[in-house]
């Protein structure tokens, strides 16, 4: 039993360190999409001018 709590607790926290920042990241790497989606389209407009 001990060495299952301790199987956890050396492998359990980088699993939830790694969901933890990939849910907190995907809202950054979703509003840089955005901006560069909305970039695109001025360089576009730029260019077409």
């Amino acid at each position: 039993m001990q060495e299952i709590i301790t199987n956890i607790a050396n492998i359990g926290f980088p699993i939830v360190l790694c969901v933890y920042l990939l849910t907190r990241f995907e809202s950054k790497i979703d509003k840089l999409s955005d901006t560069i989606d909305k970039l695109s389209e001025k360089i576009i407009q730029i260019k077409s001018n």
